[in-house]
């Protein structure tokens, strides 16, 4: 279809429109047809991108010395058995 040039949005459509989108992870122009679609064509809402926060704990609580051990630790395993490979 061809396109369509929308003139005249209030500041107020605009920031709900630039919300949706930051909140359903698309471009304004995905965002405004999937409300688009939803409100006129009542189709149902597209399912929102899935954000886990399980492991957010675990990040970044390594000491420095700690990371230094583990990658010491992960050198050794990374080395390549030439005689394995022949």
């Amino acid at each position: 279809m061809k396109q369509i040039t929308l003139r005249g949005l209030s500041p107020k459509l605009g920031k709900i429109i630039k919300e949706e989108a930051e909140k359903r992870h698309l471009s304004l122009n995905r965002s405004i047809l999937a409300l688009l679609e939803e409100k006129v064509a009542c189709k149902e809402p597209a399912a929102e991108k899935a954000v886990y926060h399980d492991l957010d704990a675990l990040c970044g609580v390594w000491s420095k010395r700690e990371g230094n051990e583990f990658e010491r630790f992960l050198s050794k395993q990374r080395r390549i058995d030439k005689e394995m490979w022949k």
